[in-house]
């Protein structure tokens, strides 16, 4: 994560991080060292877009399952139809990663 919160700041920055520590840092090519205050404060908006990264991927999936449901040729339930557009709308307003870990997810129908 440490190289992400880096990638934020530099997306050019070439390093190489020991046993990812922090502290053990090396900057190469002439890489302008990053502060470790400056990354830290990175680090929970790297963790952020994980959650909602994960959040994503699953609400995919989910909706992935179903689309077969909703080609031309076939008719959507109104469950069904409420299922996916809430599906669609989960990642709306989850700005911290607790909300993105406990979002509640729709049933099936």
């Amino acid at each position: 994560m440490i190289d992400k919160a880096i990638k934020k700041i530099n997306s050019n920055a070439e390093f190489y991080i020991n046993a990812d520590d922090i502290n053990q840092i090396t900057w190469l090519n002439g890489t302008t060292p990053i502060s470790i205050s400056d990354i830290q404060a990175q680090l929970s908006t790297v963790e952020l877009d994980i959650a909602i990264a994960n959040l994503r991927t699953k609400r995919n999936n989910l909706l992935a399952e179903t689309d077969y449901l909703a080609l031309s040729d076939s008719t959507l339930s109104d469950d069904m139809k409420t299922y996916r557009q809430n599906l669609r709308d989960l990642p709306a307003g989850k700005d911290t990663v607790a909300k993105c870990e406990g979002a509640t997810w729709p049933t099936k129908p």
